[in-house]
């Protein structure tokens, strides 16, 4: 089939006549809409390769322009590799429709996988063909309009003020560390990264600079706001000195704060099995004494419990920011807030309702007086 606009001719190969007819048929009405493009002979095999690469070398962004992070790149890599390849990686990118793409979610749910692995396995190959529309690749884009499971959401768990507290203090080591993942609101790679350089005691400042990655090692922070100057909780701050005078390191500055050595910082998942540990052999003497047994948590939920305290805490004094809480966490943007914590803001629907009536009672009273 010839195409004008592209000055090429058109053609597909399939055993089966039928296939054939139905691309020709397809084909024309979406010439007549100027809405084909050649797309290269490219395969998704090759683009995705070349979408991974550019991800690598920071060439290929996020949505939000900003370079996707090495355990990002790395999870879509082995859902290409795992699921994406085998199923349309042979295929050029322009053959591809919408039918594959949902046949494979559909076989995906009925293999086992949760709605979320299904919605994730996906997502490197929305990547792929949105570059592709951008490089007039393609003209249209299989993965939207798929008809996907639903994600029920789950919440993290949260811990009570005193809770935190005790699951700190029994404790004998990382106390320090889980202080400030508690009270001062520090991602699991922050914390690995966080150098005495970076505590200043004096002004009680926390400087959040850097990330640790478990495969690239210490890695710049996905946006600007991830560079942040937390105040220091005086809890923190009580924690963090002991433990500096204990291991010596106040006086190196290029120390990691919480480091297996001054040079080496901690695995990124030994201190949660640590805890865990400590945790469940302090349960009997608990349970003994009528006190309630410790629910392990793990760094990432006690960044969540910061964010809970601080909510919590703004609310009491009648001070309660949302952007003020965006800094604090290290959020892009305060819709990346609203979305994680949103439920445990302050005040209910009905609440706000009788607010504004209030409100509008003593407005327009004072008008008409």
């Amino acid at each position: 089939m010839w195409s004008r606009r592209d000055r090429r001719r058109l053609s597909k190969t399939s055993a089966k006549l039928a296939t054939v007819k139905r691309w020709r048929r397809d084909a024309l009405v979406a010439l007549e809409a100027g809405q084909l493009a050649p797309g290269g002979g490219q395969t998704v095999r090759k683009a995705g390769e070349a979408a991974i690469a550019g991800m690598k070398a920071g060439t290929v962004r996020n949505r939000s322009g900003r370079a996707y992070k090495p355990s990002a790149v790395r999870e879509y890599e082995r859902y290409l590799t795992q699921v994406i390849y085998p199923a349309l990686g042979p295929y050029p990118l322009g053959e591809v429709r919408r039918g594959q793409v949902q046949r494979l979610a559909d076989k995906l749910l009925n293999d086992g996988y949760d709605p979320s692995t299904v919605r994730n396995a996906l997502m490197p190959l929305r990547v792929i063909y949105r570059r592709a529309l951008k490089l007039e690749d393609v003209a249209i884009n299989p993965t939207t309009d798929l008809d996907l499971p639903a994600v029920e959401g789950k919440r993290e768990r949260i811990a009570a003020p005193l809770e935190a507290a005790q699951l700190i203090d029994t404790l004998r080591a990382d106390q320090a560390l889980w202080s400030f993942a508690f009270y001062e609101g520090l991602r699991r790679g922050e914390l690995a990264a966080l150098r005495v350089e970076h505590i200043d005691l004096d002004t009680d400042t926390v400087r959040v600079r850097k990330g640790w990655d478990r495969v690239e090692g210490e890695i710049e922070l996905k946006s600007g706001a991830g560079r942040r100057d937390l105040p220091l909780s005086r809890v923190a701050k009580r924690h963090v000195l002991t433990h500096l005078m204990a291991t010596g390191r106040r006086s190196r500055p290029e120390a990691f704060v919480f480091g297996r050595s001054d040079a080496t910082p901690f695995s990124l998942d030994t201190p949660g099995k640590r805890a865990a540990r400590a945790w469940k052999a302090a349960n009997p003497p608990r349970t003994e004494r009528g006190l309630p047994p410790l629910r392990p948590i793990g760094l990432h939920e006690a960044r969540h419990t910061f964010a809970s305290l601080m909510i919590a805490a703004m609310s009491d004094a009648g001070k309660f920011n949302a952007k003020v809480l965006q800094e604090l966490m290290g959020h892009a943007s305060i819709t990346e807030t609203f979305d994680r914590y949103g439920h445990l803001f302050p005040g209910t629907k009905d609440e706000a309702v009788g607010l504004l009536d209030a409100y509008l009672e003593r407005a327009v009273g004072a008008g008409n007086a």
